[in-house]
């Protein structure tokens, strides 16, 4: 790669991770720690607190399409810009809420904002400046980004601790105008994908008519929604199997801290492979993985080592996936369309992974662990047939491009 290149690279991947940081860490994963603060203060049982990112998520389905159509009119960096201002004015409100109206209104606010600033569009932004080769940039990107709350977890307790809730939330306000803002507006290198000449930007890395491109697309749509909402679903869930499997909740801890190093680890791996990774490969392989993790917790008897296997194969699993789910649009579609496509899967996504947690952890409150477990068995088995329904088309599309080449 061009010493240019690399410097650019470089700088795209440093101002969206620090903005993407500051992007998840105040805003999704920013209940984790002030959720039990706020609820006492503004007089609210704790589930309507954390009911805000049920807000957020669904709002954030709801805008999703919309948000697809304004990456390709304005570009990223402007959407991005956007979800900037508006995460601040969310954070504001939120700031100044004393009841459940002004919060659910806050919520309201940041769903919008995470619709213009979370995932997607950061994707969108990396392919414009990187074409169909930002798959490695987007891995490292997703590398940060996966660190979010071990990062602002600490800092949002400090400031708390330090200036109180209110005034933690107008901090986060400030970073977001302050360093967002700017770094979205003046820091992010000027996009090539939508300036280059022949068209290379519109074309797709596989021949695919309109009809089997709305076919490609339901299917990344159907494996993708599914497996997020298998991970979002059990994610909240896992200490307690673990403890109903009879873990001590000393180790359910241990256990559930090595999960999310593993999937960190798992970003690491992509990052790695970079442009030779393949996205349909390593969701067959992620989904998999995950598959056969819940399938050994069924049929095997509860063990330490039955737990640390399930932990080992479920981590590595989901932080595969995590990487194949963003990526898998760039390997149908054309750079030009990845935003639009992107944000289109937003919908679905967004609103399984809204109502997952509830319906996981009432399966699990009713049923137990076996019949949860079992359910997110049959979800997995379910996205893998869809994954290779989808590298069966490619195939298919590929043989047939080849047929034509050779006859002509």
């Amino acid at each position: 790669m061009p010493k240019f290149s690399r410097f650019r690279s470089a700088q795209t991947v440093t101002v969206l991770a620090v903005t993407q940081l500051i992007g998840w860490g105040t805003t999704f994963d920013m209940l984790g720690v002030m959720g039990r603060v706020v609820a006492p203060d503004l007089g609210l049982p704790n589930e309507v607190v954390f009911a805000g990112l049920t807000i957020m998520m669904v709002v954030s389905a709801i805008v999703g399409p919309a948000t697809g159509r304004w990456l390709g009119r304005y570009g990223a960096a402007r959407v991005l810009s956007a979800s900037s201002l508006t995460f601040a004015l969310g954070l504001l409100l939120l700031a100044a809420a004393n009841g459940i109206v002004l919060y659910a209104g806050a919520w309201i606010i940041i769903g919008i904002g995470g619709a213009f600033g979370l995932s997607a569009p950061a994707y969108t932004a990396v392919v414009e400046r990187e074409g169909a080769n930002g798959k490695r940039v987007i891995a490292i990107l997703m590398l940060f980004t996966g660190l979010s709350s071990a990062i602002f977890w600490p800092i949002l307790s400090l400031l708390n601790e330090a200036v109180g809730w209110r005034l933690t939330f107008v901090v986060c306000a400030a970073l977001q105008f302050f360093v967002c803002l700017p770094l979205h507006l003046f820091a992010l290198p000027k996009p090539i994908a939508t300036h280059v000449d022949g068209g290379t930007a519109e074309i797709a890395p596989v021949p695919l008519s309109k009809a089997k491109q709305r076919k490609a697309f339901l299917l990344i749509a159907a494996a993708t929604t599914i497996s997020t909402f298998v991970t979002f679903g059990i994610s909240p869930s896992l200490l307690e199997i673990f403890r109903q499997s009879g873990a001590s909740p000393a180790f359910a801890l241990q256990l559930g801290s090595a999960r999310g190093v593993l999937g960190i680890s798992a970003r690491f791996l992509d990052m790695l492979l970079g442009r030779r990774g393949n996205s349909m490969l390593s969701a067959v392989m992620g989904i998999s993985l995950m598959m056969m993790s819940f399938l050994i917790m069924l049929v095997a008897s509860p063990s330490t080592p039955l737990l640390v296997t399930f932990v080992l194969l479920y981590g590595f699993g989901t932080g595969v996936m995590t990487v194949a789910r963003a990526l898998l649009p760039l390997a149908l579609f054309s750079p030009r369309e990845f935003g639009l496509q992107s944000a289109r899967l937003s919908l679905p996504q967004n609103l399984a992974n809204a109502i997952a947690p509830v319906i996981f952890t009432a399966i699990l409150d009713r049923a137990g662990t076996g019949p949860a477990l079992a359910a997110c068995a049959v979800l997995a088995a379910l996205s893998l047939i869809f994954v290779l329904m989808l590298m069966a088309l490619v195939r298919g599309a590929r043989a047939s491009e080849s047929a034509i080449l050779d006859v002509s």
